[in-house]
């Protein structure tokens, strides 16, 4: 079982950053493959960002690559997502979830979601 509780949401203005943390309950945190999805009002959720278990590869949207980094502390138990350059449209409830596999990009191959963390971008 695996618990997951996102934060560092909030309200910025365009051209800002926020930096979100997932932090992951379970002895088996580093053994898998995490990543960032989002959802924005009406719309289906998409997939953002993933890290493999050791933080060497990284997986990006062509939305947010050069501009969302994705980063992992195994000792932690925490998944990161520092946004830079944000727009209007990263607008979106932010969600961390545990992936069956690296290169994973659809929902259905994720698992133990958390309860998401909205992000606000005023133009």
């Amino acid at each position: 079982q695996v618990q997951l509780v996102e934060s560092g949401g909030g309200l910025v203005q365009a051209g800002g950053s926020l930096r979100l943390s997932c932090a992951a309950s379970g002895r088996t945190f580093s053994d898998y493959t995490m990543g960032w999805f989002r959802q924005a009002p009406g719309k289906e959720r998409e997939f953002v960002a993933a890290v493999n278990w050791s933080g060497e590869s990284t997986d990006y949207a062509d939305s947010v690559k050069g501009r969302f980094t994705i980063s992992r502390d195994n000792a932690k138990n925490t998944v990161y997502l520092q946004m830079n350059s944000l727009k209007p449209e990263d607008t979106a409830v932010y969600y961390c979830a545990k992936a069956g596999f690296f290169g994973a990009r659809h929902a259905r191959n994720y698992s133990y979601w958390g309860q998401g963390t909205q992000v606000t971008v005023s133009s």
